[in-house]
């Protein structure tokens, strides 16, 4: 929920910098059954709702994450057809279909067809690996799946794990083995390559050059650098905009330390200094404000920072047609 410290934050920090529309390429809708996000169902108009505590009164159109909990599998297909009927709200929508790993590729196509789903979204708590956290990319995107998304020219919404993200070398392997063998499937790596901690994406993102079908979502990633580095060493080019909601509406962040990273959440304590108490804004306007400073940091133009925002959408999701 929106906080008068919220509206000054936006305001001051985010409203001149934002352009004057806005793609949202990693955001997610439900109903309570498939996850409990929240006690309600959240759809088309509620999602418009909250994107103006994020842009203001700015257009905004969104790719569609459906999701299901691993206790809430039975509901995997109405999860899937919910983010398709919110996807039909508006033509410049477009949603994914959420996936399993065993699951097969007659089947995935007959219903992401049907819906009009044009990529896939697993998640790693998927995996039969203990704990999922530590999984190898192949345990919940399994290659048949990519082969299928090469042939119908589809893209994946991938969130890696293991707790080096991109500076582990199996996850950066996998990442190139898929992208080269399988050239007409389009890889987005979610929240700037998971690189809530940035010095995993210095390490890895060297040894991912020349992949032209591997791009970027920001989603919720409040760490600069993280994007920053995805600018300078692979190009803005192929970098998305995304918000993740609903984590975008909690107060806190993400935060680096050390060689891992913390979520900070409106009730962990820490929000009380010698000096002053500190008010949490929502996790949607300290990642917008990341943006801001890596785009300022490496020079991006206005026309650069459309591209982040609208334009390299676009061009993945087809909006033109």
């Amino acid at each position: 929920m929106n906080s008068p410290h919220d509206l000054e934050f936006y305001e001051r920090e985010i409203d001149p910098f934002l352009p004057d529309r806005i793609y949202d390429a990693h955001t997610h809708i439900w109903k309570p059954e498939f996850y409990s996000f929240s006690e309600q169902a959240v759809d088309w108009n509620d999602y418009q709702s909250a994107m103006t505590e994020l842009h203001g009164n700015r257009p905004t159109y969104a790719m569609f994450i459906p999701f299901v909990g691993k206790d809430s599998l039975a509901y995997q297909l109405e999860a899937n057809e919910w983010a398709a009927q919110q996807k039909d709200a508006h033509q410049l929508n477009r949603c994914n279909f959420f996936v399993k790993p065993e699951d097969d590729c007659d089947w995935i196509l007959e219903h992401a067809t049907r819906l009009g789903a044009t990529g896939l979204k697993c998640y790693h708590t998927m995996a039969k690996t203990k704990p999922t956290w530590e999984a190898d990319i192949q345990a919940f995107l399994p290659e048949h799946q990519v082969r299928l998304c090469h042939e119908q020219g589809w893209f994946i919404t991938l969130h890696i794990v293991k707790k080096e993200a991109l500076a582990n070398d199996a996850n950066v392997e996998c990442i190139r083995y898929y992208c080269e063998k399988y050239p007409q499937m389009q890889l987005i790596l979610a929240h700037s390559a998971r690189a809530f901690q940035p010095a995993h994406n210095l390490r890895g993102l060297p040894k991912l050059k020349g992949l032209s079908n591997l791009w970027f979502d920001s989603s919720a990633n409040c760490e600069p650098m993280a994007h920053q580095a995805i600018f300078r060493i692979l190009g803005h080019e192929r970098f998305m905009y995304g918000c993740d909601y609903p984590v975008s509406h909690f107060h806190g962040r993400s935060l680096g330390t050390a060689d891992s990273f913390l979520w900070l959440y409106e009730d962990s304590p820490v929000w009380g200094e010698k000096h002053a108490q500190v008010n949490p804004v929502l996790v949607g306007l300290e990642h917008l404000r990341s943006l801001k400073w890596a785009c300022w940091s490496e020079k991006l133009t206005d026309n650069q920072i459309e591209d982040i925002f609208w334009n390299n959408a676009a061009q993945l999701f087809h909006l033109e047609s």
